[in-house]
């Protein structure tokens, strides 16, 4: 089954309406693989600011949402919040949002589950720290991070996956071409077997880890992954180099 490619760029908390809005003139300016699908996940005080100002044809998404639709939660966004402001993605499950601000993985999924309900596509990150890699753990760590969005998922279809490995996240490290479809590979095979084959076959896998104009090629061009998450480099000219890996 042929998967469209997907590169997501996360902004993080990084920009202002200056730099973001040169970032989107490049963006809207220059051409972009039409077989590409494009979300920038813009921080929540921006959403509505990247939405007006980027091409219809380039999705945004926000970094985060909270599991209810609304109520006395300072500081979190709802999807209904995201939705109104004419956004249709949320990254859920960002190695940061798990080791920098303990969410743990129930709550990942509760928030995934909310979102799903409410219309949003969902960015669903996975991934393992450095330690867990040299214990030899990756699979059992990913499985287990994997299961909990899978038992709150009802619909595949808005779901991207994005193999995240902690390690590697602006440190300029990044996993091996054959390193990510190992995994990509065994991720594929658990949701064979833990969801469905149909559903093994269709659902995007992408890789995000430090990814640059230089690696994006020889990453993209592995049988297993669909496309990138991009951190820093998101907020570069090379951007428009990763959404054309595949050209």
């Amino acid at each position: 089954m042929s998967r469209k490619f997907f590169v997501g760029g996360n902004w993080k908390m990084n920009g202002d309406k200056a730099s973001l809005g040169e970032l989107i003139k490049t963006l809207n300016s220059v051409k972009l693989d039409p077989n590409t699908e494009v979300v920038c996940g813009a921080p929540s005080i921006y959403l509505e600011f990247a939405r007006a100002k980027l091409d219809p044809k380039i999705g945004v998404a926000a970094q985060n949402c909270y599991k209810v639709k609304g109520g006395a939660f300072t500081g979190e966004i709802s999807p209904a919040m995201i939705k109104d402001v004419g956004v249709h993605w949320v990254i859920l499950g960002h190695s940061e949002r798990r080791w920098v601000f303990g969410e743990t993985d129930e709550l990942i999924g509760q928030k995934c589950a909310h979102a799903l309900e409410n219309g949003l596509g969902v960015i669903a990150c996975i991934g393992e720290k450095l330690d867990e890699r040299e214990a030899g753990i990756t699979e059992k760590v990913i499985n287990a991070q994997t299961k909990h969005f899978a038992d709150n998922i009802k619909d595949w279809s808005k779901v991207v996956l994005a193999y995240e490995p902690v390690w590697a996240i602006g440190t300029g490290k990044t996993a091996s071409p054959a390193q990510a479809q190992d995994v990509h590979d065994k991720l594929r095979q658990w949701v064979k077997a833990n969801v469905s084959e149909a559903v093994a076959n269709s659902v995007r896998i992408i890789y995000g880890g430090s990814v640059t104009g230089g690696t994006c090629k020889e990453l993209g061009g592995m049988k297993d992954v669909d496309g990138f998450l991009v951190g820093g480099a998101a907020l570069k000219p090379e951007f428009v180099d990763i959404i054309n890996a595949k050209q």
